[in-house]
């Protein structure tokens, strides 16, 4: 489909078509609300539809009505949602979704499980129809297995003469590979004034928005069929294989664009990417890695191998290896990983370090701060130029409620350190290793929580004769008496 120059492509109303049951998908959600490549179904198509600036848009819905207007109230608020209480076809859809209006401009119609439409083919649909002064057009494909799709019948000068559903279909018009995409464009007036003219005069009962076409061509209107180039982009979906087929698509359209925008992505068949995540040129991602959500990765990051990220920031230069981040930020130059989580409301500055092993949670570590390893930092504030020894816990829940701790700059903790909020560890400050840290300590100081070490000589082979223990410290005591003797 070659879109025309110079063509008026504006668009009245958008129906979009998300009433189905989808009794395929075995799913208690709605089928329009199944995810995939970061949006639900319908969530794709709005997005699609959204870029061709309609002054309104319809949705139709009926299947798990209050959890499809929720979800479409909260992505497109100016969208209008029209119930189809019985589900009576795609005429009888669009009958509900033109009721109270008189379009007199352009009104496109479509499906509501096509996640992988794209913006730019919708407006080359339009300009196609508008050019062409057509009262409707449908955008085709040729599909390399039609089943189950309507059928593209053409006069012999390739003018659309009908489309002929699946199951309506003679063996003849089943050879057809051209199929209807379910996409219209049309004539707004001319579509109100022929979809009172439908009858369920078909093998459904229903009423079919495809018979429009022929009442308008016997009212000497013409319509029109806009061949696409590329048939995946009119996949619907309509159980749990096809989802995982368009997410795989939308998975290599999403890794393809990136990298030819500067991205590299070094296996592109093992990264997955949602379409709301933002890169920039010149990052590196590496195999096995998901990036999720509205996540931001700005230029020069190294994200993976085998690492999560979702609706987290990434700055210049920061590098996260195998590793699972959630709602977090990660400053310029900051290091992640290996096995590292950081969760909600995580900030690490720049220069900063989370690494093996190590769990942070609605806590920011300052500028140049290290974590370096087998920690947990939860409701914390880190400052800048300090370390955090191996194994510290920042004790934050004291079973009812969760309670802060500050730790300054340039801090020393020591290994094993417990620290039990609320507690402040002031400016240069140190703790010695194995403390636990129940009161303040202040600037420049060393707080020390242990008490002295007991040794109970003899305990073993007392309280645990019989075992290894005892026949190596038997062993021992008796060397050690020959020695004296000697």
């Amino acid at each position: 489909m070659t879109p025309p120059k110079g063509t008026d492509s504006s668009l009245e109303c958008a129906i979009i078509l998300a009433a189905g049951e989808g009794t395929r998908m075995k799913s208690s959600l709605p089928k329009v609300l199944h995810e995939v490549a970061g949006r639900t179904l319908v969530g794709h198509v709005l997005h699609a539809v959204q870029g061709l600036s309609p002054q309104q848009i319809r949705v139709v819905v009926g299947s798990g009505r209050e959890k499809v207007e929720e979800h479409i109230a909260a992505i497109s608020p100016k969208a209008v949602t029209v119930f189809q209480e019985k589900r009576g076809g795609t005429g009888h859809a669009t009958q509900l979704a033109l009721a109270g209006i008189s379009p007199k401009g352009s009104v496109l119609v479509l499906a509501g499980d096509t996640p992988l439409l794209t913006t730019q083919s919708l407006s080359q649909l339009i300009s196609f129809h508008h050019n062409g002064g057509f009262s409707a057009s449908v955008m085709t494909a040729e599909h390399p297995d039609p089943t189950g799709y309507g059928r593209i019948i053409r006069a012999d000068d390739g003018s659309l003469l009908r489309i002929v559903e699946e199951k309506d279909a003679t063996d003849a018009d089943k050879i057809i590979f051209e199929v209807n995409s379910g996409v219209y464009i049309f004539d707004g007036a001319l579509l109100a004034s022929a979809i009172t003219k439908l009858t369920a005069n078909n093998s459904q009962g229903e009423l079919y928005l495809t018979d429009v076409l022929e009442i308008m061509r016997q009212a000497g209107g013409e319509v029109a069929a806009a061949l696409i180039d590329d048939y995946v982009e009119t996949l619907g979906v309509n159980d749990r294989e096809q989802l995982a087929e368009s997410g795989a698509y939308l998975r290599d359209r999403i890794n393809s664009d990136l990298m030819r925008a500067g991205v590299t992505i070094t296996d592109p068949t093992t990264t997955w990417i949602d379409a709301t995540a933002t890169i920039e040129s010149d990052v590196t991602i590496y195999p096995g890695t998901a990036i999720l959500g509205n996540t931001t990765i700005k230029s020069g990051a190294i994200i993976g191998p085998r690492t999560t990220l979702e609706s987290c920031t990434v700055l210049e230069g920061a590098r996260v290896v195998e590793s699972n981040c959630h709602e977090a930020v990660i400053g310029k130059d900051a290091q992640v990983g290996p096995y590292s989580y950081l969760r909600k409301g995580t900030k690490l500055g720049s220069g900063s370090k989370a690494g093996a092993f190590v769990e942070i949670k609605n806590s920011t570590v300052g500028d140049g701060s290290k974590v370096p390893h087998l920690s947990y930092v939860g409701d914390a504030k880190i400052g800048e130029g300090t370390n955090i020894g191996a194994a510290t816990v920042f004790v934050n829940y004291d079973g009812v409620e969760k309670h802060e701790t500050i730790v300054g700059d340039h801090v020393r903790i020591g290994s094993d350190s417990m620290l039990i909020a609320p507690v402040t560890i002031g400016d240069g400050a140190y703790t010695a290793a194995g403390s636990v840290i129940s009161e303040d300590v202040p600037p420049g100081a060393i707080g020390v929580g242990r008490s002295r070490q007991r040794n109970v000589l003899g305990w073993v082979l007392r309280k645990r004769s019989g075992t290894k223990s005892a026949e190596a410290a038997a062993r021992h005591a008796g060397s050690e008496n020959g020695h004296k003797r000697g």
